[in-house]
């Protein structure tokens, strides 16, 4: 009987074991169900061999789609970086290059392909050291991030601001690997800020240059008026000699509020904390509009609380121009009725006290739609307000940009017809002063007695000077003139003086370098003499500037007569008033 026909792998083991030559039919049912096992793993080995073969073919078509996807996609990249304006780069941690788009040779001047490998110092040197300083710096630092703006001169000649910027990068262990980062032609955002500066500084010369030339001829309008009303006059002069004096100084107050405006926007106002005495700051306030409240028939009043403490410290000056604007704002848009400043305490904690100012009147009102747009700037109620009322419209804008600046800020309440209530709230500290009223503290009205003053006076316009020697002749103040600052020096050499007044601005040698003149003279007495500035300019565009140059102070133009009277006043002695003095007669003006 011939053997079955068993799995080659069966008979392979059947024949090693020695099973081969034995009687089949005693293994044969388990031999049947071993080599059906062997059949079936044929079979199944098969069908997986025909499943990974395509298996392998859709992974081939998929890798060959992805590197199909992969080149498209670096394609598309590189061609995106390239064709960018800037330059993005790579460098490794010492700076040398790993990776530059084309524009790099548009901007340097160098093929990429020279580039490479390179470090960045190559490509500044000589060019600008202080970058180098700061690149290098940066770079042994390590640090994340980097921004510079420098001007880089082309391999062209040409020379270009360039805006850049890197990072620091890092593997998936935080591993520091390099810096990636961008070159951007910025020269027009630049060229455009250059020009903006020069557009400022021209604009801030030209608000200068025109305050100046304007306060000039208002120091005569205003100075004339004001002496003119201390002589004698005719009754039917006196309402033209008050108008006249009253433009000078309306202009004046248009001059101070563009002028005030202007330093508002530019950042340069300063708080500066004083002692405040609230009694005698409204006081001031009320003898000042209560007169022209009067001649409207107008009811005035300034109404202050029994608790609101009367002595604190906080910025004097603009507490004054914001109160001024309300009041004078009321006053404006005021004929019949009534205006009351109402000064109301809040609050008190610790050494701080809460104000409230409140100024109401029974004017033409505001309706509720422009009372949105009252505080822009050069804005009023409407077009025909101006014509009316007259104005800038900066009042509102720079009250509350004031305001602003203290942590506070300006409210209205109107009705068209109703009247107008301006308020603001703002703290204070308390002064260390008992809150009590004290007459002697309060600066009584000078009677003009004579000064007996020698008085050099520095100035080259003729006007002032005629102003100047008219306040000086009623005050006896003995006096000699100066056009320019080479004659201040020739004239001080051989006489003595008590006061020099100096005008900035001035021909030949100006008032701050003959100031600087005379506080190096070898003679200590005639080095220190007390030397007060003149000036057409705002008070704090000169501030800083005359005390870096040693002077005493300054008397802003037009001259007010009690300013400069309280001034030459405080510069008297014992030994000035019992000095004989020659008569101004006798002392010409130097033409």
């Amino acid at each position: 009987m011939k053997p079955p026909k068993f799995h080659r792998l069966l008979n392979r083991q059947l024949k090693k074991v020695g099973l081969d030559d034995m009687d089949p039919d005693k293994l044969s049912e388990f031999l049947n169900l071993v080599n059906d096992a062997y059949q079936s793993f044929d079979k199944d080995i098969l069908r997986v061999e025909n499943i990974l073969e395509e298996s392998s073919k859709e992974l081939f078509i998929a890798n060959q789609n992805l590197k199909q996807e992969r080149d498209t996609t670096q394609t598309k990249l590189k061609n995106i970086v390239d064709n960018v304006k800037g330059v993005i780069f790579e460098t490794d941690l010492e700076g040398n290059f790993t990776y530059l788009n084309k524009a790099w040779h548009k901007y340097v001047g160098v093929s990429v392909q020279d580039t490479l490998g390179k470090n960045y110092k190559e490509f500044l040197n000589g060019k600008d050291q202080k970058l180098n300083e700061k690149l290098e710096k940066y770079l042994q630092k390590k640090q994340s991030y980097f921004k510079t703006i420098f001007k880089y001169q082309t391999e062209k000649e040409k020379s270009i601001w360039v805006e850049l910027k890197f990072v620091l990068v890092t593997d998936s262990t935080d591993w520091k690997t390099g810096y990636i980062g961008t070159m951007i032609d910025v020269t027009n955002l630049k060229e455009a800020e250059i020009g903006l500066k020069k557009a400022s500084a021209a604009k801030d010369n030209f608000l200068s240059t025109m305050s100046h030339e304007i306060r000039t001829p208002l120091n005569a309008v205003t100075g004339l008026a004001n002496i003119l009303l201390m002589e004698e006059y005719l009754p039917s002069q006196l309402e033209n000699l008050k108008a006249l004096k009253y433009s000078g100084e309306h202009l004046l107050g248009l001059i101070n509020d563009l002028l005030d405006f202007h330093k508002i926007q530019s950042g340069e106002v300063e708080l500066i904390e004083n002692d405040i005495n609230l009694t005698q700051l409204l006081k001031d306030i009320k003898s000042h509009f209560k007169l022209k409240a009067d001649k409207k028939n107008l009811n005035f009043q300034v109404l202050v609380e029994e608790d609101v403490p009367l002595n604190i410290k906080g910025d004097k000056l603009k507490l004054t121009q914001i109160l001024n604007n309300l009041l004078s704002n009321a006053l404006k848009f005021t004929e019949e009725g009534s205006i009351i400043l109402r000064v109301s305490k809040l609050a008190i904690e610790k050494n701080k006290v809460r104000l409230e100012f409140k100024i109401t009147d029974t004017g033409i009102g505001i309706s509720k739609v422009r009372q949105r747009s009252i505080f822009k700037s050069f804005i009023q109620e409407n077009q025909n307000t101006s014509l009316k009322y007259g104005g800038t419209g900066l009042g509102l804008a720079i009250s509350k940009k004031l305001l602003n600046l203290q942590g506070s800020d300006l409210n209205v309440e109107s009705e068209p017809g109703k009247g107008a209530s301006f308020s603001f709230k703002i703290k204070y500290k308390v002064s260390n002063e008992l809150d009590s009223y004290n007459p002697a503290a309060i600066r009584s009205e000078p009677d003009y007695k004579p000064l007996y003053l020698d008085v050099l006076i520095a100035e080259d316009n003729k006007i002032n000077v005629l102003i100047l020697t008219r306040f000086f002749a009623k005050w006896e103040v003995s006096y000699k003139v100066a056009g320019n600052g080479e004659e201040v020096l020739e004239i001080y050499k051989d006489s003595d003086f008590d006061l020099i007044l100096m005008d900035i601005q001035m021909p030949i040698l100006d008032g701050y370098k003959t100031t600087n003149s005379i506080r190096n003279l070898p003679d200590s007495n005639k080095a220190e003499i007390p030397i007060i500035a003149l000036t057409a300019f705002a008070q704090t565009d000169i501030k800083e500037k005359t005390e870096s140059y040693k002077m005493n102070g300054f008397l802003g133009k037009p001259f007010n007569p009690l300013e400069l009277y309280n001034i030459l006043k405080s510069y008297t002695t014992p030994k000035t008033t019992k000095r004989k003095h020659l008569s101004n007669s006798n002392l010409p003006i130097k033409e």
